[in-house]
């Protein structure tokens, strides 16, 4: 099924000025002086420990670059990063309240796009109309990024597609395998334990920026002990970002956590999970205890280094 959900659980920042991709390249984990007008890429932002306070989608539109993250790490995120301006002609805004974000996903999806921007764009490409974004993920995820007064324009051309809501849309970024960092788990990864270079969130042929150092001697140095995979959680019990996992190869010690989950249409909650190598080879964790529910693994879409 093809469905349209209001992302209204994230929050849209805007980089704007002459030094924006400048300031940007030393400070976020991507190549983003390579990102041309009209392209997309997945990007993070690490503490100078190497780990992620954030991850988000960075759109390049005009001189302008715009990042979708969710709502509650917004604020500490561009407040942080405003502290590195310093004399950069850099201007950092919320355009949050002036710009509608649409998640569309499914098989009729990319359809559904020509109908309204006349072609469908490729993966981690960007439509324009009127002034309307529409940044292509994969094969069958979009996100639609317009000004309000398009809104209205963009979902009568999407109609009668189902409507459905931000937990329907976080599962399909799950079962995509895309971390998205939030509070609770703002600096507790390495971006590779999460993957995060697996789907092109990691440049390591640009310059410096901040926590570059950590990720590089991880990425080279062979000393990387977690990933990330899918599972998936039986009962009524909803998991939450930043809850331990359990492996008898640790006892009583927490062999990783939770980092997103939502629901899944037939029961139990689908989730992606960073774990200890040795306890993911294992495949015995457990949710919030060494006896708790038992998590099982799922296939991710991409295959991973060193998994069985």
């Amino acid at each position: 099924m093809t469905f349209v959900a209001e992302l209204s659980h994230n929050a849209l920042l805007a980089i704007s000025g002459d030094d924006a991709a400048t300031f940007l390249q030393g400070q976020l984990t991507n190549d983003v002086e390579a990102l041309r007008d009209g392209t997309a890429q997945w990007n993070g932002y690490c503490s100078p420990k190497g780990r992620l306070l954030a991850t988000f989608l960075l759109v390049r539109h005009g001189k302008r670059f715009l990042a979708m993250m969710p709502t509650e790490i917004a604020a500490p995120t561009a407040k942080r990063l405003g502290m590195f301006v310093l004399r950069s002609k850099v201007k950092i805004e919320d355009v949050t309240a002036s710009t509608s974000r649409l998640g569309l996903v499914g098989p009729e999806a990319a359809t559904l796009v020509a109908k309204h921007w006349g072609a469908a764009p490729q993966p981690m490409a960007v439509a324009e109309r009127d002034g309307a974004l529409c940044a292509r993920l994969d094969a069958d995820r979009f996100v639609l990024l317009a000004p309000n007064d398009q809104a209205e324009t963009i979902r009568a051309a999407l109609e009668p597609v189902a409507i459905g809501d931000t937990t329907t849309w976080d599962r399909a970024a799950i079962q995509a395998g895309i971390p998205i960092v939030v509070a609770a788990t703002q600096d507790a990864f390495v971006p590779q334990m999460a993957n995060f270079e697996l789907i092109g969130g990691v440049s390591f042929k640009k310059g410096c920026y901040t926590g570059q150092e950590i990720v590089a001697r991880t990425q080279y140095r062979g000393i990387l002990k977690k990933r990330m995979a899918l599972v998936h959680v039986d009962g009524q019990d909803a998991p939450q970002a930043g809850d331990s996992v359990y492996s008898s190869a640790f006892g009583e010690q927490s062999s990783g956590q939770i980092a997103n989950v939502a629901p899944s249409p037939g029961g139990g909650f689908d989730a992606l999970v960073v774990a200890q190598l040795e306890a993911l080879a294992k495949n015995d964790l457990r949710w919030k205890s060494p006896d708790g529910v038992a998590v099982q693994l799922r296939q991710l879409p991409y295959p991973v280094p060193g998994s069985q």
